[in-house]
């Protein structure tokens, strides 16, 4: 039975539980929580952190609640959330889960695998962003349904609040989350909007007076995590203020994290130096960076610092201490001193610069990138601001009843929030920057609590919608596109059509009546949807346009089979028709209507990152972009070689049959992603043709794996390699044929990159007969285990790249081992090529937290110094890519041995692209990355490597 109207910030730092009586007040909700072991107290923050203990460090009872352990699917057991977990997280590296909600929308990894914490050992229990966002509702619905037992939180109306800027993914992994929790039925409320809510609600008896001669009010929402900008108009409409949301920013993960991150910076150097100034011997080795474990650890405890430094009675100084490790905890602790003039400096000038010529936002590469997260690459704060002005100039404008005279439109209102403005100086820094910008005083509205603001402000949004309370208009605060063309070449616009313009209001549906599409029933179908924030006015559903790559943010891909309820085998073509909506949880909802029927179509989340390659189709067959005149004709010589028809065909002709192919339709190496999936298509229609000869399955072998290279990144790719993995079980018909047995690994390691781990595994069993099994073992070999060379091994071996860590590690300890057997350069050249990529720091198509352990990197690394690299010079481009530096401490080799690497590239006169990857986090050029994948990719396609 609902009783009560809540609300829950899910915070990166804290989240924070509100709720009101129908028609009473609102309230905070204070969650019990341990405070030390064997302690519990309550507080309206609980600490959005986990910690997972060792075996062994609490003894029995010590952990104890007042109610069991709420379960979690995929959550581990025994672990300590909120106020204990935060102070052991900044004693105990390495065992800390923190910021998973900056998690969430980090489309580099898999959100719902266990990787964090991120960089811990191997024996420390790992969850998932998901499960550990889920677990901290569950300790908050455990709490309240304590407190409450016969109003139950999972029966009650419950507001859930999220950066506005969360895309559709990462909201979908928001309520995935709250589900997991055992909150299936909940809202969804941005949180700028909630914090307008909350000063709403406060001021609702005298809003009248309080907005009087307001326009537009700016929210700024910094909070540990996420940087969030809002504009919202307001209108006097019959003496009282209307308000309307009319703009939302871009997301950003920079926040009260970033600061804290950089104060770590400067303890970390400042405990380097000291620590070369302790050193008595000369030649004592040079202090090492910390690891990414001990720099949380330190990152939490400038946390602390940072906001002692910029309270209102700051001290001068405070001392931050970095503990030891184990039975060392206290003895081999470090203390350095932070400076309030190092907060000033750090924080306030570099994430809060007056900025007096307005500048945009950099896009280069900033100095912050740590624990695996994207942070934004500027922190400057007030040029995040400025671009976000700028990209919604024109409704700013409009909003604030001023010309287009080219001048920066300054909103004349803000309301701060985050926990980032309880330290007034940077408050009053935004507010005369933004003065400064406006050329005159703007009004502040008044935040008496910003670490609560925004779940309060959640219950006056339910208080709003039952009547009781003033309400923000707005709907939809972007518009969803549908993209329809293949281009993703940079400054190359990409034609869409709007499926859901912006406003449009939540609960109705958009439907594209006069757009139909053609679309296959039985095969699966991709679509590419992508947002835009600041359209100058509000596109009409179904309006096809041009836009620049520069305004679109994609979303996770929408993938699905559309199946006939009346014949589920039908793969017929039909004519369908889109309809979207803006759900009352805030999310984008998609069907297809056709023949009758009508299919949801929901986003694929569980890609580890967006596709990282180039072309997409929104539809099967729908604008595919100009093929060659020729292609018929190329279509015909494949049927000829393996169709089913009987043809005599003479060895010669299948053997001719590329160069034919070739000759229609040009040179190969320019045959684009469109043309190369249609050929493969062809091919794997007649994929039986290829068993009748060795000619034929050498040929048919070649150019599948050619077509379908490198196994992602065009629309139905997934379904193309689920195709062609089915053929794998059964091997090659003429195994002994030795070319057949090249082409065919040649072929799995070309599409490697589209195959997911379980059959990247299947693959490494095969590997490994091959390469390592023994005289006995070989006697038992598989019937349809397909012979592979050394080299052809080593190649495919080095693009599994979605195997577990622990594998690559294997294989590499292995390869390394071999290392002294390979005395001609050819063979050399193999096991370095091979090591490079196993071992490589930014995978091409894996998931970062899958890369090989950097310790066991470093190890190679040494092993590969051994080697003479002018002689050698495969040792030296190995080296490079086992030293390239990602800006990930828990991926980057150390200081010490990378300045080996350089010095060693230097002498050995290496070219200067390698050193740049060794040096710093770059791009690989071309050349390099054709090398390092073996060959090059179709046209038009780009690894985001």
């Amino acid at each position: 039975m609902t009783q009560y109207l809540v609300s829950i910030d899910l915070g990166t730092t804290n989240s924070v539980l509100a709720y009101a009586a129908a028609g009473g007040k609102v309230q905070l909700f204070e969650a019990e929580q341990l405070t030390a072991p064997g302690e519990v107290g309550s507080a309206a923050l609980l600490p959005s952190s986990r910690y997972h203990p060792a075996a062994g460090e609490f003894a029995a009872g010590e952990l104890q609640l007042p109610w069991p352990e709420p379960s979690v699917a995929d959550a581990p057991s025994g672990a300590v959330i909120g106020r204990l977990a935060r102070k052991l997280g900044g004693q105990v590296p390495g065992r800390l889960v923190a910021s998973a909600k900056s998690w969430l929308s980090h489309t580099g990894v898999d959100r719902m695998a266990p990787i964090l914490p991120w960089g811990a050992a191997d024996e420390v229990a790992r969850i998932s962003p998901v499960a550990a966002s889920a677990s901290y509702l569950a300790h908050l619905r455990a709490a309240w349904n304590t407190r409450f037992p016969t109003a139950p939180l999972e029966d009650q109306q419950i507001v859930l609040t999220i950066p506005a800027s969360f895309d559709e993914g990462a909201r979908a992994l928001t309520l995935e989350a709250a589900r997991m929790a055992g909150l299936s039925s909940l809202r969804l409320l941005e949180e700028p909007q909630a914090a307008l809510y909350d000063w709403l609600y406060r001021h609702r008896d005298s809003l009248a007076q309080e907005l009087a001669g307001v326009r537009l009010v700016l929210v700024a929402d910094v909070g540990g995590g996420t940087t969030d900008f809002t504009l919202v108009k307001v209108e006097m409409m019959d003496g009282l203020p209307q308000l309307t949301r009319i703009g939302v920013g871009n997301h950003l993960i920079l926040g009260g994290d970033n600061m804290d991150l950089a104060l770590a910076h400067l303890a970390e150097q400042r405990l380097a130096s000291s620590a070369a100034a302790g050193a008595s011997a000369p030649d004592a080795p040079a202090p090492q960076r910390l690891s990414a474990a001990r720099l949380a650890q330190l990152t939490e405890r400038c946390r602390a610092a940072k906001e002692a430094l910029l309270a209102q009675d700051a001290p001068e100084q405070v001392s931050v201490t970095l503990l030891g490790a184990g039975s060392k905890l206290v003895g081999a602790s470090r203390s350095v001193v932070l400076h309030r003039q190092d907060a000033e400096r750090i924080v306030l000038d570099g994430f809060f610069p007056v900025n007096e010529a307005q500048q945009p936002a950099q896009s280069r590469r900033g100095g912050i990138v740590e624990f695996g997260l994207p942070y934004a690459s500027d922190p400057a704060i007030t040029r995040h601001l400025a671009s976000f002005l700028r990209q919604h100039a024109a409704a700013a404008r409009a909003a604030l009843g001023q010309p287009d005279d080219g001048k920066l439109p300054i909103p004349d209102t803000l309301l701060l929030n985050g926990g980032v403005f309880r330290a007034a100086q940077l408050a009053e820094r935004l507010a005369a920057t933004l003065a400064a910008w406006r050329g005159q005083p703007l009004r502040v509205l008044h935040n008496d609590n910003p670490d609560v603001a925004v779940a309060r402000g959640g219950v006056a949004y339910a208080l709003g919608r039952q009547g009781m309370a003033p309400t923000i208009a707005g709907g939809s605060p972007r518009s969803y596109w549908l993209l329809l063309d293949n281009a993703r070449a940079p400054g190359v616009t990409r034609r869409a059509v709007c499926l859901l313009p912006r406003a449009t209001a939540s609960g109705h549906e958009v439907r594209l009546s006069e757009r139909s599409f053609a679309l296959r029933l039985g095969r699966p179908v991709r679509f590419h949807i992508a947002t835009t924030l600041a359209d100058a006015t509000p596109p009409q559903a179904g309006e096809v346009a041009d836009l620049s790559p520069d305004d679109l943010t994609a979303l996770p891909a929408i993938a699905t089979v559309l199946r006939d309820s009346d014949d589920a085998n039908a793969r017929r073509e039909i004519t369908v028709q889109l309809a979207a909506s803006l759900t009352e949880v805030g999310t984008l909802e998609v069907h297809c209507e056709g023949n009758g029927q009508r299919w949801q179509l929901e986003f694929q989340l569980r890609e580890h990152g967006a596709d990282h390659a180039a072309d997409s189709d929104p539809l099967e067959g729908d604008a595919e972009g100009p093929l060659p005149a020729h292609l018929p004709d190329a279509l015909d010589k494949i049927d000829r070689i393996f169709g089913s028809r009987a043809q005599q065909v003479e060895v010669k002709e299948v053997r001719q049959l590329r160069g034919q192919l070739e000759h229609l339709l040009g040179s190969r190496e320019r045959w684009t992603t469109p043309l190369l999936r249609r050929l493969f298509d062809a091919l794997m229609e007649r994929a039986k043709g290829r068993r009748r000869s060795p000619e034929h399955e050498r040929t048919w072998l070649n150019l599948a794996g050619y077509c379908l290279r490198p196994g992602f990144g065009h629309t139905l790719d997934e379904w193309r390699i689920e195709q062609l993995w089915a053929l794998f079980e059964n091997g090659v018909q003429h195994h002994k044929d030795n070319q057949v047995c090249v082409e065919w690994w040649t072929l799995w390691r070309r599409v490697s990159g589209g195959l997911p781990p379980a059959a990247q595994l299947r693959l490494l069993d095969d590997f490994a007969f091959n390469l390592q099994a023994d005289a006995s073992e070989r006697g038992r070999r598989p019937v349809t285990l397909v012979n592979g060379s050394e080299e052809d091994m080593l190649r495919l071996g080095a693009s599994l790249e979605r195997i577990p860590s622990a594998y690559k590690a294997e294989i590499g300890n292995w390869m390394v081992g071999e290392l002294p057997e390979a005395k001609d350069l050819a063979r050399q050249t193999r096991y370095l090529w091979a090591l490079g990529r196993v071992g490589a720091r930014r995978p091409f198509h894996g998931s970062a937290h899958d890369v090989a352990p950097v310790e066991t990197v470093e190890q190679w690394l040494q092993a590969v110094l051994l080697l003479d690299w002018r002689k050698v010079e495969p040792a030296g481009f190995a080296a490079a890519h086992l030293a390239r530096m990602t800006g990930d401490r828990s991926r980057d080799i150390s200081e010490a041995l990378r300045g080996e690497i350089l010095r060693r590239l230097a002498a050995a006169a290496a070219p200067p692209s390698w050193q740049a990857l060794v040096r710093e986090v770059v791009q690989l050029d071309q050349a390099s990355e054709q090398r390092m994948l073996g060959e090059a990719l179709p046209p038009g396609l780009k690894l985001l490597s």
